[in-house]
């Protein structure tokens, strides 16, 4: 780890967590004035906003205008719909807490490519999933219940947000592999927020707030928009080009560490040691069912 190359994979690494587990920070910040569909409208739209020029500067328009179709459709799933809950969870339960359900991504990524794709999964991956699935069930059922909070909504909802939420990002993943060919990151993560930002743009019409938003409110949007989605699929792509998938995909695990470090630093959140416990399982069974890490003699 002390050649230029591997110590400059490491700070892209550290520096896309840090990226992204602020993203649940400035999601509940504009969220809680906005409420979560404009606030996932305005993050995409900021985001397409953002990507749009680099990929014209790339000459990246021909490949977008040929596939836009599937590229588009997946943004939906990818970004437009998961945003949309995670915006509406972390307005009920604590940003650190739906962090570490976002971790669960790779663990319901391997479900779907084993229902969908056929990549059936072998003993060492089987036992990720049970034990993955086992640390969810502990979690909420210790954190979250049907009984409305102080917002009015039960926490349970929130929980059910988050998990739908990295179903979408699971069966984006699948869909991704099966139906869009390779094409450069650029035109996937541009074409991605732009099918976000039409299929987002008339329903949130519906929900916008009855007053104008305060300065923090759209500071955080700019702030999800350019650096937690723009910013970050540069720093994301740029990180599976000199680390691989793979390792570049261990982030997830380090994005709820940010997150619940800034939730105690900046909103007063509270962290048990229950919470992590169960996120440590989590993990584990995570990192055993993408293959990250194997049984022994597996």
């Amino acid at each position: 780890m002390n050649t230029p190359q591997a110590k400059g994979w490491l700070a892209d690494f550290l520096l896309l967590a840090a990226i992204w587990g602020a993203s649940f920070l400035f999601l509940r910040v504009a969220a809680l004035e906005l409420g979560a569909l404009p606030t996932a409208a305005m993050r995409v739209a900021i985001a397409a906003a953002f990507l749009l020029p680099l990929l014209l500067a790339k000459g990246h328009w021909p490949a977008l205008r040929q596939h836009w179709r599937p590229v588009l459709f997946v943004g939906v799933f990818n970004s437009g719909i998961p945003f949309a809950l995670y915006s509406f969870a972390v307005m009920h339960i604590t940003t650190g807490f739906s962090s570490i359900l976002n971790a669960t991504v790779p663990l319901f990524g391997a479900l779907v490519a084993w229902l969908w794709l056929g990549d059936k999964p072998n003993l060492s991956r089987s036992v990720g999933l049970a034990i993955g699935f086992g640390g969810v069930v502990l979690l909420a059922g210790g954190q979250a219940s049907f009984k409305p909070n102080a917002s009015g909504i039960a926490p349970a909802w929130a929980v059910l947000a988050c998990l739908a939420a990295t179903t979408c990002y699971a069966f984006s993943a699948s869909f991704t592999k099966k139906h869009i060919p390779s094409l450069p990151p650029l035109v996937t993560a541009t074409g991605s927020q732009l099918g976000a930002t039409l299929a987002l743009a008339l329903p949130s019409l519906w929900f916008l707030p009855d007053h104008w938003p305060s300065a923090s409110a759209w500071w955080a949007l700019l702030m999800v928009g350019v650096l937690c989605t723009g910013v970050a699929y540069i720093l994301y792509f740029k990180l599976i080009e000199r680390s691989g998938p793979a390792r570049a995909l261990t982030v997830t695990f380090l994005v709820p560490v940010f997150a619940i470090a800034y939730g105690v630093l900046f909103l007063g959140e509270s962290i048990t040691a229950w919470m992590l416990l169960c996120g440590a399982v989590i993990l584990l069974g995570t990192s055993l069912s993408s293959g990250l890490i194997k049984l022994p003699g597996r």
